[in-house]
């Protein structure tokens, strides 16, 4: 037998009419839809709000003529980076582990270049990373550490694609000078990279060269 709402039968008190339990339901339901629909609403308006803006980073990407393992050990040896990125380096391939590029190695303790870098992962050969500063004429950010990240991707039997992506980046003062000098470094040597492969190892006897003159300057007057 349903239960109907009777418009007769109120509460002793007078107000609202009795509700018998099918209109009660029905009353619930109806609730219920509408909460909902207020809920949607309320989720649909928070698409409205800003955005923040992406995280600052640096993308580059070339294809090398050779295997992910050979672009694995260039990376993660001494002989590696001495073939395409810097003269001298010293290399610990592991978690903790040195990553010291020496741009320049005739230069001070501390002012080689990537003096005290180390790795932070590894997934040979597919993927590492490192954390990484500036050059010594960039002090303010050379105290600050940013992140890079190396992926190597197989494109055939010969070829790797090799992605870097560098991030963790400040904004204003020294940190868009920063950006700016690796937005060209690491293009550079990427570069050097495809060379090495291409054509041979890097010869830094000319660069060597320079710095040997550079360094037997008499210091600048202050």
């Amino acid at each position: 037998m349903s239960c109907q709402f009777d418009p007769d039968l109120r509460p002793m008190s007078g107000g609202n009419p009795i509700v018998r339990p099918a209109t009660a339901t029905r009353h619930a339901s109806r609730l219920a839809a509408t909460l909902a629909s207020a809920a949607l609403i309320g989720l649909a308006s928070l698409g409205t709000l800003p955005v923040a803006a992406a995280e600052r980073a640096l993308d580059k990407e070339v294809v090398v003529a050779a295997t992910a393992e050979q672009v694995w050990a260039s990376w993660t040896s001494r002989d590696g980076i001495r073939a395409f990125m810097a003269p001298d380096a010293e290399v610990d391939a592991r978690v903790g582990g040195a990553f010291h590029i020496h741009f320049d190695p005739l230069a001070a303790p501390g002012s080689k270049g990537a003096d005290d870098m180390r790795y932070m992962a590894l997934q040979a050969p597919k993927m590492l990373s490192f954390d990484w500063n500036a050059p010594p004429h960039l002090a303010e950010t050379r105290a600050q550490r940013t992140f890079v990240v190396l992926r190597f991707e197989p494109v055939d039997a010969t070829h790797t694609r090799v992605r870097l992506h560098h991030t963790g980046w400040g904004d204003g003062g020294q940190w868009d000078q920063t950006y700016a000098y690796f937005d060209r470094a690491w293009g550079a040597v990427l570069g050097n990279l495809v060379k090495r492969y291409a054509e041979g190892p890097i010869d830094w006897t000319s660069w060597m060269d320079q710095l040997r003159k550079m360094h037997a300057q008499p210091p600048a007057a202050k």
